[in-house]
């Protein structure tokens, strides 16, 4: 860590304007615990319900073109690690804007984060960053840009990174649904992620909704067999209310972390609600009969929209949850209440309008939000100053506050903590990355200052970060 933040962001800002774009494809190559390879470019794409067979009544079967993935003609793909072992990751950009990756969830170094500015410079075309870094924990996370961020995902480039446990759990097999949105036109093609409107409100909705790039794909699962469901909601915007009409199971693990205060099966009188960024394990019991078809549905009051389908196949199994191994519990330091220091971050509108100057990453022209009523300045202002300064090994109560009319999903990088009260509802006390915070909602969480660095912390509804609902906490 170096001694002197600013002096560090200060040549990063200066190491940048040396920098110049071009124009190709993005590309990743991953190596430990097993060499992979993947090859990334702005691609095409027939979104259908067979991961691109079929029609999509909203594109009528168009060819999609300029979406951005890791492969060719098909979504990113799920990087696979394993806990406690160092993962090598090596990213070249080739894409013509700048870019860089963030590991969502992963508790690594700060040097490793992805943040540009922050962390790391920007990737211009053809530039190569090596992310290094050994995953503590086993579970649900992903992957995304943090450059460029509203676009390039929107576009497509939104990934599952699951890290493996090193025993059996007893499942027969896993299941993992990445959900997304995409805009687009009559013809089939992208429209702009962002509008002015949408970002001063709950953000800009896509019309074509997605599991893995497929619009309601079924998947077959083995008849009356214990699958493993990871759901991870990696939209820019889309808050998810889940039901599992159907479905027997109970859910395992939440935000990558397994959960010590059980969470309700979704229902109709009580959806699962995933907000961006936010992931889900659940461990689903299929029925008995083959032939059977259960939907993960997004449930919306009077209208159900579905998902993905799960189809039984195969001859019958009897297996029973109790068959599972329990997951091990999270290795997290529990955080001192009686002892913890307790900060206030208040999350608001705000309606001046000012443009921000985001640099190389982004340029909207718009502040409509605000943490502690201060528009993030943007990603490429060399004198900003961090939310707050944690002291390292230190445990903290973060009482967030919204006095905004809209909810965010609030995130923060690099660290876990606990939701211990709310002033509208009763939180399951199970470490997470991803808050949602609703309207007029005052949640506290608590942590222990366990990880050095500028720890981004900002909301997740993409056009509420890129206008103003950012900023950084600092742990030294």
């Amino acid at each position: 860590m170096i001694d002197a933040p600013f002096s560090r962001r200060t040549f990063l800002l200066g190491a940048t304007a040396c920098l110049t774009a071009g124009a190709g494809a993005l590309s990743v190559r991953a190596e430990a615990p097993a060499p992979l390879a993947f090859r990334s470019r702005r691609t095409a794409y027939a979104f259908g319900a067979d991961g691109g067979s079929g029609e999509s009544t909203e594109a009528d079967g168009a060819m999609t073109e300029g979406l951005v993935s890791f492969l060719d003609n098909a979504p990113p793909p799920i990087i696979r690690l394993r806990q406690n072992t160092p993962a090598l990751l090596q990213i070249t950009n080739g894409l013509e804007e700048y870019t860089t990756i963030h590991w969502h969830g992963i508790r690594l170094p700060n040097a490793m984060d992805g943040v540009p500015y922050l962390t790391q410079l920007p990737m211009a075309q053809d530039e190569t960053f090596t992310y290094a870094f050994t995953p503590p924990d086993a579970g649900t996370f992903w992957y995304h840009p943090h450059c460029m961020t509203l676009d390039q995902m929107a576009f497509g480039l939104t990934g599952l990174l699951i890290v493996d446990e090193p025993e059996d759990l007893g499942f027969d097999d896993e299941v993992a649904l990445n959900l997304k949105d995409f805009r687009l036109d009559a013809e089939g093609q992208l429209l702009p992620a962002f509008t002015p409107k949408g970002a001063a409100r709950a953000g800009t909705l896509g019309a074509l909704r997605t599991a893995n790039w497929a619009v309601a794909p079924t998947v077959p699962v083995p008849t009356g067999g214990l699958v493993r469901l990871r759901i991870a909601a990696t939209d820019t915007t889309r808050i998810y209310r889940l039901i599992l009409p159907g479905l027997e199971g109970r859910v395992i693990a939440w935000d990558g972390h397994p959960v010590r205060e059980a969470v309700a099966w979704p229902s109709e009188e009580a959806p699962l609600v995933l907000g961006p960024g936010q992931r889900v394990d659940l461990a689903v019991r299929l029925p008995a009969s083959e032939g059977v078809e259960v939907t993960v549905t997004d449930f919306g009051g009077a209208r159900r929209t579905p998902l993905a389908t799960l189809r039984t196949v195969g001859s019958p199994t009897k297996r029973d949850l109790r068959d599972l191994a329990r997951l091990t519990p999270a290795n997290l330091a529990e955080p001192d209440l009686a002892g913890a220091q307790t900060m206030e971050f208040v999350f608001g509108w705000t309606p001046d309008g000012n443009g921000q100057n985001n640099g190389f990453c982004g340029a909207y022209g718009y502040t409509f939000w605000s943490i502690n009523r201060t528009p993030w300045a943007g990603d490429a202002e060399a004198a900003i100053a961090p939310l707050a300064e944690l002291k390292l090994g230190k445990s903290y109560i973060l009482r967030l506050r919204n006095e905004s009319p809209n909810a965010h999903p609030i995130h923060l990088h690099g660290l876990a903590f606990l939701p211990i009260a709310s002033n509208q509802r009763t939180l399951p006390k199970n470490w997470t990355d991803t808050l949602m915070l609703l309207k007029g909602e005052t949640v506290e969480i608590a942590l222990v200052a366990d990880n050095p660095g500028d720890w981004a912390f900002h909301c997740h509804i993409i056009e509420h970060q890129k206008t103003g609902l950012a900023g950084f906490i600092r742990v030294t």
